[in-house]
């Protein structure tokens, strides 16, 4: 099977595709071929304009669909921070303005978690799959606490100042198995290829 993810991110990419293939490997089923935005030749900076993350997962998705006729998912992510009221969210990406700058986003962050007790938050992941299609939705949660300094030089976004439960260290310090194997990405892909295999059957 071939699916295009709506994405011009190669760490998520990159981060998908070993996603994929460890489960492939796993459960001893063809791997699906992972391609990305730039294989089709789209380099368009695909609106994300909707004020929750199934609406922007789906709108992506949507895009590609209604632009290539391929079959194809999205998918977009929020860190939820309880003392912040659920912020930054949706606007993950571009916390600190546009241009999604990670190292802003992580300061803004920071600056505004200063002196407060309560470090609870969560990582949400949705992906939109359009399939024959057809749409359908997965997702995954992971809930941690913000670390009060930055962890670790792997991963990317927000993962130096996230500490998964059950952790005493941040997505960053993490080898790439082991995170993929508890993050929120990795929940909503596991089940989106749960899903494909069924599918193909």
């Amino acid at each position: 099977m071939r699916l295009v993810f709506a994405t011009h991110n190669a760490h998520k990419l990159n981060e998908v595709r070993n996603i994929l293939c460890a489960y492939a490997e796993e459960q001893g089923t063809s791997p699906i071929e992972l391609m990305g935005l730039e294989d089709l030749k789209c380099y368009d900076d695909i609106p994300e304009n909707e004020s929750t993350l199934e609406g922007n997962a789906r709108a992506k998705a949507d895009f590609v669909f209604s632009r290539f006729s391929v079959d194809c998912f999205a998918d977009d992510t929020g860190l939820e921070i309880e003392a912040l009221g659920g912020e930054p969210g949706v606007y993950s990406a571009r916390y600190a303005g546009e241009g999604h700058d990670s190292f802003a986003n992580r300061k803004k962050v920071m600056d505004l978690m200063q002196g407060i007790c309560n470090r609870k938050a969560r990582f949400r992941t949705v992906v939109a799959l359009r399939l024959g299609g057809e749409e359908h939705l997965f997702e995954g949660v992971v809930n941690g606490i913000i670390t009060e300094s930055e962890h670790g030089t792997g991963g990317f976004g927000y993962d130096s100042i996230f500490q998964p439960d059950g952790f005493d260290r941040t997505f960053a310090e993490l080898d790439i198995k082991t995170k993929n194997s508890i993050s929120h990405r990795g929940m909503a892909m596991r089940k989106l290829v749960e899903f494909l295999v069924n599918y193909k059957k």
